[in-house]
């Protein structure tokens, strides 16, 4: 009975190191400013950045932000931590540079994404989204910034 109590604190307590499984590989396509494909074993596999929500590419800041996550990682070796798939089929994931600098993060501290409170299980993403926005980094430079959940309910 105690086995199975410490069994049960520890998926509580950590449930992404355990389930979590990693690929590398190199990008071959940023599509978005949450979405790119690596090539693994010679075919390429969409990746979701996690936590994330970047701005359509029509909406305000949309491209500005595709081409953040472009300068970040197209054409670099990256490693992805992940432990679902979406609906779409798309691995769900962290994204880290060979450098050492995790995409997801990036993205949210430059200004270029926000964090999908939703969906978020990275605890440290809204004070990152917190001084974004106060040094109106990226899309915070706009006196009214929509969230993309909100851009595609309206449009």
């Amino acid at each position: 009975m105690m086995r199975s109590s410490y069994r049960y604190l520890i998926v509580i307590l950590f449930p992404c190191s355990l389930l979590a499984s990693q690929m590398r590989g190199n990008v071959i396509r940023v599509i978005d400013g949450d979405t790119i494909e690596i090539l693994q074993d010679k075919k390429p596999v969409r990746i979701r950045l996690v936590n994330i929500d970047a701005p359509e590419r029509k909406q305000p800041f949309g491209r500005w932000s595709s081409n953040q996550l472009k300068s970040l990682v197209a054409g670099e070796f990256v490693s992805v931590t992940y432990t679902q798939t979406d609906r779409y089929g798309r691995i769900l994931g962290r994204v880290v540079t060979t450098s050492g600098i995790e995409a997801n993060r990036y993205m949210v501290q430059s200004g270029a994404a926000w964090v999908y409170d939703k969906y978020n299980t990275d605890h440290s993403l809204p004070a990152l989204q917190r001084e974004a926005s106060e040094q109106k980094r990226g899309l915070w430079a706009d006196s009214h910034p929509i969230p993309p959940w909100e851009w595609r309910h309206r449009n």
